[in-house]
């Protein structure tokens, strides 16, 4: 009997410190802050957009997410009663647009989030077309909105970089309905570029289109300073969020952008639009 006992309390003991073995591997939950604001044109898929990202944060359970359709959060002070700041998030997601409402104190914060805290930032769409007069912004995203020569239509896109989480669902080359923006202030050397437009199924004669490079990204990454930055044009498209290979492509932006997972970043890609390296 005394060995039976001790025997049930050996067993105790190392089912005991299995359970704390898993307890210590568990990786703490994330947590992600949504902005859904828009100041002037207004994106219908911009609801859908972020109850997908919240529906996939508790489905993964890899983070719990925030959404907000004001600015109040995007600053390091301390806010009245329970609510949160930027000091209580790992990544912020931009689903954005227009002149928000954001003092020096707010813009300065959300850099100094990203480029001195070593935290994430993820712009979908519009992002591209938020604060037209904040360059600082411009530069941490990688580049600004200078229009949509072809408006909603059947993208010819092509995976720049199939090795980066999130592309190896997609083919080499696919058609996708979205709203492509054409990009200024933006550099494929400051930015890794993973999908791009096929600018040898493009109409390039419309007025629209600005760049004479054929160099039109759809999807990038980029460092800031210490801070992770995530780009992609796609997202117009209210359907697309329903598209199992798009919610996979978001899931990895996040995970990359919260440091959750490793991948090649730096600029310098591995093709041009001629497919010259």
């Amino acid at each position: 009997m005394r060995k039976f006992r001790i025997l049930l309390l050996l067993l105790c003991v190392a089912n005991s410190g299995l359970c704390i073995a898993q307890t210590v591997a568990t990786p703490p939950i994330r947590h992600l802050l949504i902005i859904g604001e828009e100041k002037g044109y207004r994106h219908e898929a911009v609801s859908h957009a972020m109850a997908t990202i919240e529906r996939l944060g508790r489905e993964t359970g890899l983070w719990s997410t925030t959404i907000r359709t004001d600015t109040e959060v995007l600053t390091k002070k301390k806010l009245e009663y329970n609510a949160k700041n930027l000091n209580d998030f790992d990544a912020v997601l931009f689903y954005t647009g227009g002149e928000l409402e954001m003092d020096a104190e707010k813009k300065a914060a959300l850099l100094s989030f990203v480029h001195d805290d070593g935290k994430g930032f993820i712009g979908v769409h519009s992002a591209a077309i938020t604060f037209a007069d904040w360059p600082e912004f411009a530069e941490m995203i990688g580049g600004f909105f200078d229009e949509h020569p072809w408006g909603t239509f059947d993208a010819p896109i092509l995976v720049e970089d199939s090795r980066f989480p999130g592309m190896q669902q997609w083919p080499q080359a696919f058609v996708l309905k979205d709203e492509i923006y054409q990009m200024k202030a933006w550099s494929r050397q400051n930015v890794r570029v993973l999908m791009r437009l096929d600018p040898s199924k493009l109409d390039l004669n419309k007025p629209a289109v600005h760049r004479k490079d054929g160099d039109f990204a759809v999807t990038w990454t980029k460092m800031y300073g210490k801070g992770r930055v995530y780009y992609s044009t796609l997202g117009h498209v209210e359907q697309n969020w329903d598209d199992p290979r798009m919610q996979d492509m978001y899931v990895n932006a996040i995970k990359w952008a919260m440091g959750l997972t490793d991948a090649e970043y730096t600029s310098g890609p591995t093709t041009s639009p001629a497919g010259k390296p």
